[in-house]
């Protein structure tokens, strides 16, 4: 199946990943500019209104750049919705994303027939994150127009299983749009993704380490000090198991070789320790290896589109 057009603007096969609280409209619009799409959660706007300001911002600033560059025009960028009956603000941040139009809109815990059908209505198209084959199918039934699979590795709430396994088994069935998520942080990884049958790299902790990224200097550094072997994989600090920096365990006073056992009681150490998941103890995939300085986003993407022209060049021909 042919991929919808908005992704023709794509320099390189790349979705800038969601991040929470570190993703803003600066690190957005660097991204599209760069080539690749940039998102952000509607949540990470606070209070609501400023949803309304962020898209504003962004559409305004892309729509100068695409005047000024008719030959190189920008990437669509996204906004990543939680849709989990327990998000108050749902309606209200859909509504403003229908204000203007979103092109992009990525879909997480939980699928809403609803939601793709107003994304639908106002000419957008809507991507679903899952970990299993199982939800895959459960998101397309209920209309989405494309899959993000978060595999193994993956920073935050990252999946279980390899991407290889993932990717064969959306596959066999599913012939859309397709991003592989999962420790995606050179152009090499780009290229084996798209090898694998995803049509898009969705790639997020290298991000972190930009100069647009709204991080602590701190977390920044982090991420270009550590490796796969620092991150920690630990259901304690939101209830569902995620991948976390260890660096940022051991700051909150926490022992990472030894830490509580997921349940009520353990969640407790916010109230102990005074750290709070994602504010505190930072998320992180397993791909960090290779982010060994904090750079602009543009000399990310850079670096990532020469690596996958090098490698593609290569194998091609």
């Amino acid at each position: 199946m042919p991929l919808p057009a908005i992704f023709d603007r794509l320099r390189l096969p790349v979705i800038g990943a969601p991040l929470f609280i570190v993703s803003n409209p600066d690190l957005v619009i660097a991204q599209c500019k760069a080539g690749i799409v940039g998102s952000f959660p509607a949540l990470n706007a606070r209070p609501q209104s400023q949803l309304d300001e962020w898209l504003h911002q962004i559409s305004e600033e892309l729509a100068t750049y695409d005047a000024a560059n008719p030959e190189a025009p920008s990437a669509p960028f996204a906004v990543n919705q939680i849709v989990h009956r327990s998000n108050d603000r749902f309606e209200a941040d859909v509504a403003t994303c229908a204000k203007w139009k979103v092109p992009l809109v990525i879909t997480s815990l939980g699928a809403r027939t609803e939601l793709n059908d107003a994304v639908h209505g106002w000419g957008g198209i809507t991507l679903h994150d899952i970990i299993d084959d199982r939800f895959a199918r459960k998101a397309i039934e209920k209309g989405a127009d494309g899959l993000i699979a978060v595999a193994a590795g993956a920073g935050g709430h990252a999946g279980r299983w390899s991407p290889f396994a993932l990717i064969q088994e959306i596959r066999r069935w599913f012939d859309g749009p397709l991003a592989l998520s999962g420790a995606i942080a050179t152009g090499n990884a780009v290229l084996a993704a798209k090898a694998m049958g995803a049509d898009f790299a969705y790639i997020g902790s290298p991000f972190i380490a930009t100069h647009e990224a709204r991080a602590a200097d701190d977390y920044k550094q982090a991420i270009t000090q550590a490796g796969a072997a620092d991150i920690i994989t630990s259901a304690l600090f939101t209830g569902v198991s995620g991948n976390y920096l260890r660096a940022s365990v051991v700051a909150a006073g926490l022992d990472p070789d030894n830490l509580p056992a997921p349940g009520p009681e353990a969640m407790n150490f916010q109230s102990a320790t005074g750290a709070k998941a994602w504010r505190d103890i930072w998320g992180s995939g397993q791909g960090i290896g290779v982010i060994r300085e904090v750079t602009s986003t543009a000399e990310l993407v850079a670096r990532l589109s020469s690596e996958y022209d090098t490698v593609r060049r290569a194998i091609c021909g």
